[in-house]
């Protein structure tokens, strides 16, 4: 009987340190995996919206990435236990391995969905709430993940993308946005009086405290952009906090028309004020460069 006893500690004992090994290592390697994971995370350094949105991002990410890799610690740990019962583990790999194959080559435009998802995260190109144009659409940013993104634009419309089709993106709420407002004038008008009041009319948004916050720099005159047998242009610029560019230039038209009035300067002597900006952020903004 102690023989016997002594025989099969033999055999079980090998065994059972063998598949503790296979899970304390399994559990260490799992616990790399969460310290390289979080490293991904990017804390918000504030509390304001945005980021908030980027901080929770990061950590779905995160998430994700833990789960793909603890879910691959797991298998080769089982793939191991199998191997030491004397499993023949050569047919389920070899199944294993055609099903991959297989998968991979009918879900190749989500694998690159998702490899995109993954940059647009990390390098941090745009988040929810950001304005944002994608070839010809422009909107906001309402849903991100891995996969798509979904944007709302001027009509109302919620615009799905997939992120593997985005090839460039512009980002129209990051740093300052700006316009850029031509005032055409009929030949015969007397420039210097007329960019005196485009000045008193740029001086004067500026002086407000009510737009104040909405500026960055200027509006501020650049001269004449353009002339010929038919008009003179003259361009003004500014620069405004992100995506309130169109405001900031329909106030300054509103300021320009109601200047040219007081100093007697015929308004059916200015053929358009267009904004020219660089962002283009609504078809509101195409609108109000035809604007008479």
């Amino acid at each position: 009987m102690p023989s016997s006893f002594n025989h099969w500690l033999d055999w079980i004992l090998p065994i059972a340190l063998y598949l503790l090994g296979i899970f304390v290592i399994a559990l260490v390697v799992n616990r790399l995996l969460r310290a390289v994971s979080n490293l991904v995370i990017k804390q918000a350094s504030g509390q304001g919206r945005q980021a908030q949105l980027r901080e929770q991002q990061t950590r779905t990410l995160a998430g994700v990435l833990y789960g793909a890799g603890s879910k691959v610690v797991w298998v080769v740990a089982l793939l191991m236990v199998l191997d030491k019962f004397k499993f023949n583990i050569i047919p389920a790999v070899t199944v294993a391995g055609l099903a991959s194959l297989a998968v991979g080559f009918g879900a190749q435009a989500l694998v690159r969905d998702v490899i995109m998802g993954f940059y647009i995260v990390l390098e941090d190109q745009y988040v929810v709430g950001d304005t944002i144009q994608i070839g010809d659409y422009i909107g906001r940013v309402e849903h991100l993940t891995l996969r798509r993104t979904v944007i709302r634009d001027a009509r109302g419309a919620l615009v799905t993308i997939a992120n593997g089709e985005i090839r460039t993106v512009s980002n129209l709420s990051r740093d300052w946005s700006q316009a850029f407002v031509d005032v055409s004038l009929a030949p015969e008008s007397p420039v210097e009086k007329t960019l005196q009041a485009l000045e008193t009319a740029a001086a004067a948004l500026r002086g407000d405290p009510a737009w104040s916050q909405a500026l960055v720099d200027g509006p501020r005159i650049l001269g004449v952009q353009s002339f010929d047998r038919t008009s003179t242009t003259v361009r003004l610029q500014v620069r405004t906090a992100p995506t309130r560019q169109d405001e900031v230039a329909r106030e300054l038209r509103r300021r320009i028309q109601v200047e040219f009035q007081k100093q007697g300067i015929p308004i059916s002597s200015v053929y358009r004020i267009e904004l020219a900006g660089v962002s283009h952020s609504s078809p509101e903004a195409a609108q109000a460069g035809g604007a008479s």
